[in-house]
């Protein structure tokens, strides 16, 4: 923003300085002047003999003679003072706005996308440390969001790139061998294909829980549980696993829309990663809390043993483990990812937890929410 041109602040602390210790002076002396007055007269008799000398009697004006000695040395003070006042006050107002000189440095290093200098402003806690270590803390965020966001959009064109690639080499060979089966090709094709919109719709999914456009109505999360675990009935029966729904009434605000994409995630990645045969997903719902203002929705399924590390790994977009690679519902590596983004776009948190006995327990907390009138999700 183009602005006017105007005294610097160090330019008018120093005038302020200088101001306030010139108006304290003249008050001081104004003050000793009306001290002095109460106890000077107006005139004084001045009586032969009484001082010492021989001068003749008379009259003097006392005050009018004090104010001419006086008047000089006040006005020789308040020059020094107005001196001091400036040299001082420049001085001091350059000590005062350091920090603020080195906030300011860092700043415009800010700006030009180099986010990984920091401050540091040394000395006691006060107002500017307090600036500066915000500063550091909001740059340190800023850092990490934005090395975050590469890494996704390095990720996110890798993962639009296999499919475009796998499509052109079909193509390629379907053209250099004319009598290829094209049905086989159509299918291929298709997989290819369906595996892209899937990606695309993940990545559109993501950017509008990240965005937070959307509105908020009473949900229940019970209700949500129950509808997800319908629809991926026919999974868990594929796959050997059974799955059990619990809990009460699980009232929270939010899109139904994307809750209920949160629990579908949960479920479908719970039934996924679980033992090759005989697995278990447990999907339970509750209100908690000192005063029930938390609901929460946890999926627990068996399967392999994994490490505080890996699990917390697992909410990065396109980490996959190693069963997520080779298996026909692999997806597209943004299933917790989106469950994290839904999770903290309705003010929850998301807690991924190693079941000593192998396989993931994963908690959403969301606050919780009028259970009146809670539409079924759609």
């Amino acid at each position: 923003m183009d602005r006017a041109p105007g005294l610097s602040v160090r330019l008018r602390l120093t005038f302020s300085y200088t101001g306030f210790l010139l108006l304290a002076g003249v008050l001081l002396l104004a003050a000793v002047w009306v001290f002095l007055l109460r106890y000077v007269p107006e005139r004084a008799l001045i009586v032969p003999g009484s001082t010492g000398g021989t001068g003749t009697q008379g009259v003097f004006p006392v005050r009018t003679e004090l104010l001419r000695v006086f008047a000089p040395r006040a006005a020789v003070v308040m020059a020094f003072l107005l001196v001091l006042g400036l040299v001082g006050g420049w001085f001091l107002a350059g000590r005062m706005l350091a920090p603020v000189s080195r906030i300011t440095a860092a700043t415009r290093l800010a700006a030009t996308g180099s986010l990984s200098h920091r401050i540091r402003l040394p000395g006691r806690n006060d107002e500017f440390r307090e600036l500066a270590d915000a500063f550091d803390t909001m740059l340190a965020r800023l850092e990490s969001h934005v090395a975050e966001q590469r890494r996704f959009a390095a990720n996110a064109s890798h993962e639009l790139r296999t499919p475009l690639a796998i499509s052109k080499a079909l193509l390629d060979v379907a053209r250099s061998d004319p009598d290829h089966d094209r049905g086989e090709l159509v299918d291929r094709l298709h997989t290819v294909n369906a595996r892209a919109i899937d990606l695309t719709e993940a990545l559109l999914l993501l950017s509008r829980a990240e965005q937070r456009s959307f509105s908020r109505e009473p949900v229940d999360l019970s209700l949500l549980a129950e509808d997800a675990t319908e629809t991926l009935l026919p999974l868990a029966e594929k796959r050997g696993v059974t799955v059990e729904t619990s809990g009460e009434i699980t009232p929270t605000s939010g899109s139904p829309a994307l809750l209920l994409q949160l629990t579908v995630n949960l479920v479908h990645n719970a039934i996924v990663h679980n033992l090759p045969a005989g697995g278990s997903v447990w999907v339970t719902t509750g209100v908690h809390g000192v005063h029930g203002d938390r609901v929460e929705l946890t999926v627990e399924n068996t399967g392999e043993h994994v490490t505080p590390e890996q699990a917390v790994a697992f909410t990065e977009p396109f980490r996959r483990g190693t069963e997520r690679v080779h298996t026909d519902h692999a997806g597209v590596g943004l299933g917790l990812a989106i469950v994290r983004t839904i999770t903290e776009s309705h003010d929850g948190t998301l807690t991924l937890t190693p079941r000593p006995a192998g396989g993931l327990r994963i908690t959403v907390e969301l606050p919780t929410g009028d259970a009146q009138s809670a539409p079924h999700a759609p």
